[in-house]
């Protein structure tokens, strides 16, 4: 199966991708297939704040007639967020999309997770995956710790790089909902998360969404 990713958003969370797909592919003895093209972080941050669906969704159209082109099989969004526009990029697209929402859905039941969660950009968090997890009940964080979690966040991805403080700021409220807020796990939903908890030991339980979509685009290969 040849993956076609729009990357770019931001390029922590490309890397990432990038780094465990050829790890989890090598560790299955399977050949990995894989075209990238780049997506601008800036356009994505700006249609959701102005709730352009639709013009994001024309956007990454362009993007995947390119990976066909290019031979891809299927396509994958490196971003959470981005999934904000999937029901119209969906529609659009060319190529079957490898959505990480159902993907997580289906993780958490075979996990028996009853409650998680959820640390990313603010459209992640506010929607709960977009609605689209039924497999558990999903908590975010209270009052002035989401807006602290969303600006934490969204200055990690467009640098590409996290300190100590920000670090500390996202263990301290991901211990918060598993303390206060009775999560089983805290699911990073936001793939440039992995700047702060790669390699790091946090004191709760950490599902990374970018981990299990890759083990799922591993398993689904050829």
């Amino acid at each position: 199966m040849h993956i076609g990713m729009i990357g770019g958003i931001g390029p922590a969370a490309t890397d990432f991708y990038y780094k465990n797909l050829i790890k989890a592919f090598a560790l299955a003895d399977k050949k990995l297939e894989l075209t990238i093209v780049h997506a601008e972080v800036s356009d994505v941050i700006n249609n959701i704040v102005t709730d352009a669906a639709d013009k994001q969704a024309d956007t990454f159209l362009k993007s995947a007639l390119r990976l066909k082109a290019a031979g891809a099989d299927v396509i994958v969004i490196s971003s959470i967020a981005a999934h904000f526009c999937i029901a119209e990029f969906s529609a659009l697209s060319p190529l079957p999309i490898v959505s990480i929402i159902p993907t997580l859905d289906a993780e958490f039941n075979k996990r028996g997770l009853k409650r998680v969660g959820l640390l990313g950009h603010s459209i992640s968090m506010g929607s709960k995956l977009f609605g689209g997890i039924s497999s558990a009940e999903v908590v975010v964080p209270l009052d002035d710790d989401f807006d602290t979690v969303h600006k934490t966040y969204i200055k990690m991805a467009a640098k590409g790089q996290v300190d100590s403080t920000q670090r500390k700021t996202l263990f301290t409220i991901g211990k918060k909902l598993c303390t206060e807020q009775g999560a089983d796990a805290v699911i990073l939903a936001g793939t440039d998360l992995c700047l702060a908890f790669d390699g790091y030991k946090c004191g709760f339980n950490v599902i990374d969404s970018a981990l299990v979509h890759i083990d799922a685009l591993c398993d689904m290969s050829d």
